[in-house]
């Protein structure tokens, strides 16, 4: 028997509802526009069309592990960032609206040739959207992950930035060497959630993201400590460091900041108005 996309579209919302879903009617529709390779607007316009049988299953398939809790982007494949789409897989974080806010204060203490390095790089979504804006940027991209490596040089190869960025498997700045690895930026959305916050996490966050990259333990700082005590070896003349830090993080990260070593240049907000991206120059 056939289904209407209208049909179809109405059932996948019912049984994403039930299953805690937000936006559900929205949720279904781009996994739909996904499967069939259209956007939202075709479904809408083509209402009535009837779907193949490859598609129902396939579409039957994905609404099932949404409505378990695996997140769209996992499902898809992909992730919109910064203008540009990139691969993503459980092996990643999902890049998120608070990290392009990152990428633009990166950008604007930014010059046109400089060398940088991205700290826990993930799918790449930074270092690779850095290069694509700084045409004559280089970038030096680390994770302790070598499947988050791979996902970041697949996304490197497809933004055509490949041959301006080095993929380095490293803890930190631990797999660098200060002597010949020098960099103009740093810049990082390190691993900030608290162990006690995890338990608090969406259920597509905490079941599914991976965990070396959410949380580093502890109260979260771990890592950012590293990075303001690491960092100042590996950052030519007056260069930044520059980190995306936690909802509650702010007044933490700050005392944090050894003035004698950093000039604490600002604390960004977000679009929620919550202190989000450290910016750090080197005196």
């Amino acid at each position: 028997m056939t289904v209407s996309i209208a049909e179809i579209l109405k059932r996948a919302s019912q049984t994403l509802d039930h299953a805690g879903v937000a936006d559900a009617r929205r949720e279904a529709s781009s996994l739909l526009a996904h499967i069939v390779d259209k956007d939202r607007t075709f479904l809408i316009s083509h209402a009535e069309d009837a779907l193949d049988d490859d598609v129902v299953r396939e579409f039957a398939a994905a609404i099932a592990r949404r409505a378990s809790g695996e997140p769209a982007q996992y499902i898809t494949g992909v992730q919109d960032f910064y203008g540009r789409s990139f691969r993503v897989t459980p092996a990643v974080l999902i890049p998120r609206p608070e990290t392009e806010l990152l990428v633009e204060a990166a950008l604007q203490v930014m010059n046109a040739s400089d060398v940088f390095c991205d700290v826990g790089t993930g799918s790449g979504c930074i270092a690779v959207t850095l290069l694509c804006e700084r045409a004559g940027a280089r970038a030096v991209a680390v994770d302790i992950s070598e499947a988050a490596l791979a996902i970041a040089r697949e996304n490197a190869s497809e933004q055509r930035v490949e041959e301006r960025i080095i993929l380095k498997v490293s803890d930190c700045l631990e797999g660098l060497d200060p002597n010949t690895d020098r960099f103009d930026l740093i810049v990082s959305n390190p691993p900030y959630v608290s162990a006690s916050a995890l338990s608090g996490l969406q259920r597509e966050v905490r079941n599914h993201e991976p965990l070396v990259a959410l949380s580093p333990g502890d109260d979260g700082l771990s890592v950012i400590r590293r990075l303001l005590s690491d960092a100042p070896d590996f950052i030519r003349g007056r260069g930044h460091l520059l980190m995306e830090i936690g909802f509650d993080q702010g007044e933490r990260v700050q005392q944090l900041v050894d003035l004698r070593v950093w000039t604490l240049r600002d604390i960004l907000p977000d679009l929620q108005s919550i202190p989000r991206i450290v910016v750090l120059q080197k005196n």
